[in-house]
């Protein structure tokens, strides 16, 4: 069954408090010390995690301590006071070089992306010509691959949220005072369409290292999901507030209901691959069906896994489509480009999910048509599912002037050994 976390955040998130959450919920402090000094930013900073109590609950404060030459360090939630600037390039160029788990490193990267893209769009410029100040800190280095490398110990594949606060009153930062939300961090609930809320705390509750890994993270944001809860992780924050300025980690397993008529007839022991995906979406009312079908081909021939449309209505009442490009998180880019030129869209939603995917292998067949590839699925050494490429089987009825149906049969029977 899937590894669901959820982070229950009624004082809000930061990148500090997510550490200490899963700290709690028992990664060691070493493994992430070891992970993280591959990032080759260590003299940097100081790295510990020690137990703290918050309105009299004990949860665990871990502390990234900058170094001399970092020392103007606002702790806790206030990253964006930090003096450390880097560009977004040289972010990526760090993780990319420190070859750490696939995971973490596809998950750190499309934080520090989302990131840069809610500072460049509050600050009018593109990604590469803004001069980050929150994306360069070398504490939200550490909170934000930290992070990642928790969730990858703990072996969460799906990740939830609770709704966030809002927070109030101002804050001071580079670019002067600014009111509570901060706009990195605004311009992250609106592109995360996150559900946000007072709690009438007059205080900086959520960050923008905090936003940004929910909301890239995030599968959904509200009430848990059904979950047998298997561990707890407490996570606090510096602040101290009227309620306990603790971020809540419950890691647990998808819940399925044991009496369930459906379930007890399923066989659950299939064995997948997982794997993390990239899914964009952009809504259209105003594109020729023929731009979208070519668009289609442009995808595909970029790489994208699948692409699909679905008809919806739009404001005014006007008749749509909803386009959805699935591809790896290494083609996004390109993806998100192609949409943008090809088409009328103004804006792409995009967000990593996780999917499971069974095990497969191409073979080929001979028919008295010709060769026909054929997709074979596999659960472990089990074969769960055989079906000839449908493009092969379009080739061969077209040049032979027979049913698609037919090379298809001959095609399953060749590869079963049926005569």
């Amino acid at each position: 069954m899937a590894k669901i976390g959820y982070f229950q955040c009624p004082t809000g998130i930061s990148g500090d408090m997510c550490l200490g959450a899963l700290v709690d919920a028992g990664v060691p402090i070493d493994y992430l010390k070891e992970k993280l000094d591959l990032l080759g930013i260590g003299a940097e900073y100081e790295l510990k995690a020690e137990p703290v109590r918050r309105q009299g609950q004990l949860a665990t404060k871990v502390s990234v301590s900058l170094t001399q030459q970092n020392s103007d360090h606002h702790d806790h939630e206030h990253h964006h006071h930090s003096t450390a600037t880097r560009h977004l390039s040289q972010i990526e160029a760090i993780i990319l070089q420190a070859k750490l788990p696939q995971q973490v490193e596809i998950r750190s990267l499309a934080i520090f992306r989302r990131l840069a893209e809610a500072e460049a769009n509050v600050h009018g410029m593109t990604v590469e010509e803004v001069h980050f100040h929150e994306v360069g800190a070398t504490d939200a280095i550490v909170d934000i691959v930290g992070t990642c490398l928790g969730l990858d110990w703990l072996n969460i594949e799906q990740f939830y949220c609770s709704t966030l606060p809002t927070g109030g009153g101002t804050v001071w930062a580079a670019h002067g005072q600014l009111p509570v939300p901060v706009p990195a961090v605004l311009k992250l609930f609106e592109m995360g369409k996150v559900p946000v809320y007072s709690n009438g705390i007059e205080r900086e509750l959520v960050t923008p290292t905090g936003a940004a890994i929910a909301v890239t993270l995030a599968q959904g944001f509200g009430e848990p999901p059904a979950l047998s809860i298997q561990t707890i992780g407490l996570g606090a924050g510096s602040q101290d507030l009227p309620i306990p300025n603790i971020l809540r980690l419950w890691v647990g397993e998808q819940h399925q209901s044991l009496d369930s008529d459906i379930f007890s007839t399923v066989n659950t022991e299939i064995q997948t691959v997982s794997e993390t995906i990239s899914v964009l979406k952009t809504q259209i009312d105003d594109l020729s069906p023929q731009v979208i079908a070519y668009t289609f081909e442009l995808l595909f021939q970029a790489g994208a896994i699948d692409v699909f449309s679905q008809p919806i209505t739009m404001k005014k009442s006007r008749l749509g489509v909803l386009l959805t490009v699935i591809c790896h998180p290494e083609h996004r880019q390109v993806c998100e480009a192609i949409l943008f030129r090809e088409t009328t869209t103004l804006g792409i939603r995009n967000i990593l999910q996780n999917r499971s995917i069974l095990k497969r292998d191409i073979q080929t067949v001979e028919t008295q048509y010709g060769l026909v590839r054929v997709k074979v699925g596999f659960s472990g050494k089990k074969i769960t599912n055989v079906q000839p490429e449908y493009e092969d089987c379009a080739k061969l009825a077209k040049q032979h002037k027979v049913s698609w149906l037919e090379v298809h049969r001959l095609a399953l029977q060749s590869w079963y050994g049926l005569p």
